[in-house]
């Protein structure tokens, strides 16, 4: 009877395996991979809200990467895009996305589109995201790439990412994808009352993600990991 018992719970595990292989599919569409880089790499690290971590199973990685990079899409690091910008690695995609404490109704400014991957996590979530990219080739290419994938709540815009988006706000949360050295009076003068951003900020060599809200037009604000991003760069290419 013990025996009997012991097989019948390998056969459910087994089907379960199974069944969740099946929903996330294999082959070409790498939904395997995703899912393998959501319960490894996001999932064990912390990252528990079933939004995220759903945005994240959702989102085809490898659509935003270069042809020669489609291989390593899921692996927990940053790779190259044009422009000598990168994609972030996944945890900290993630990380980013979940301390906004996100809500479905939320306008998000994002600052840096860079390759697209980004804006659209935001976009699963969220009502509307609001991107802005000082490369126009990158915007290009990113506005190709959600067109290819059908978001239509993601909006694009070239220009200074430091100035904001000032026609379009107040934001609920505003997330800043390349580092400045000090925080940028425009995107705090940009977030509504209550909102939340997080942005990196720092030198090459010494960043910290800044997590911040406004409450009764005050920002609070608190380090709460050290980063590596690419700087946030003006229209001349100088850094900020």
């Amino acid at each position: 009877m013990k025996l009997k018992l012991q097989l019948l719970v390998i056969y459910i595990h087994s089907v379960s395996f199974f069944l969740t292989m099946a929903v996330f599919g294999q082959g070409n569409n790498y939904s395997t991979e995703r899912y393998h880089m959501v319960k490894k790499q996001i999932e064990a690290r912390g990252i528990t809200n079933k939004t995220v971590l759903d945005a994240f199973l959702l989102v085809p990685r490898h659509e935003f990467v270069l042809p020669e990079y489609v291989r390593y899409a899921y692996n927990d690091y940053p790779l190259p895009i044009d422009e000598g910008q990168t994609i972030s690695q996944p945890f900290i995609v993630a990380f980013m996305t979940d301390a906004l404490n996100l809500q479905h109704t939320d306008r998000v400014l994002e600052v840096g589109t860079g390759s697209g991957y980004q804006a659209a996590i935001l976009a699963q979530i969220c009502d509307s995201v609001f991107t802005i990219e000082i490369f126009e080739a990158l915007t290009r290419k990113a506005k190709a790439t959600f067109k290819k994938l059908g978001y239509r709540n993601i909006f694009c815009k070239v220009g200074d990412g430091y100035l904001g988006w000032k026609e379009k706000a107040p934001f609920d949360a505003i997330i800043v994808t390349c580092a400045p050295t000090h925080i940028p009076k425009a995107l705090e003068e940009q977030l509504a009352e209550g909102g939340r951003m997080i942005i990196p900020v720092g030198e090459n060599q010494v960043q910290h993600l800044v997590l911040m809200q406004k409450r009764k037009g005050k920002l609070r604000q608190k380090k709460i990991l050290p980063v590596r991003f690419v700087p946030m760069l003006d229209d001349e290419g100088d850094k900020y």
